[in-house]
């Protein structure tokens, strides 16, 4: 397995990770919402209910997020090999190693570190479509890419 396989590995086991999580945490809300019972306090019962209503909404949101993540990450072919830096690419710097694909964050894989970010932030709205050899300047440092993959 080659690194960029590795790292779309872990950025794939990552996102399924979070969407059990989170259907496990929708699921539990759901039984409490169906298991409450009407108490004599009629005010208290309602704002619980109310509680646990917008809770499940705020769930149902982060769960849309990861399914369209999810999805993006299934688009990418790990196998392929690119010029120029773009959706799927491992990017090797002189200050960090970067995976375009969605914003996980700070992995390792491999005893190696990277960051799983996604092509909409900052840094990697910079570095899409450069190419190897290209110097950057961002947040006050200057890098340069080393080689995509």
């Amino acid at each position: 397995m080659t690194t960029k396989e590795g790292v779309y590995q872990e950025c794939l086991e990552a996102i399924n990770q979070r969407l059990l999580i989170c259907e496990k945490n929708l699921a539990m809300l759901q039984e409490s919402l169906t298991s409450e019972t009407k108490s004599s306090a009629g005010d208290k019962h309602e704002t619980g209910r109310a509680m646990i209503q917008l809770e499940r909404e705020q769930l149902g949101q982060q769960l849309a997020k990861i399914e369209r993540e999810q999805a993006l990450l299934t688009k990418i072919n790990p196998k392929l090999n690119s010029e120029t830096v773009c959706l799927g690419s491992l990017v090797i710097t002189s200050e960090h190693s970067y995976f375009i694909a969605i914003g996980l964050g700070k992995m390792i894989w491999n005893g190696q570190e990277f960051y799983a970010i996604s092509l909409d932030s900052p840094i990697g709205q910079l570095l899409v479509g450069k190419r190897l050899g290209e110097q950057l300047s961002f947040a006050g440092k200057t890098f340069e890419i080393q080689a995509i993959m």
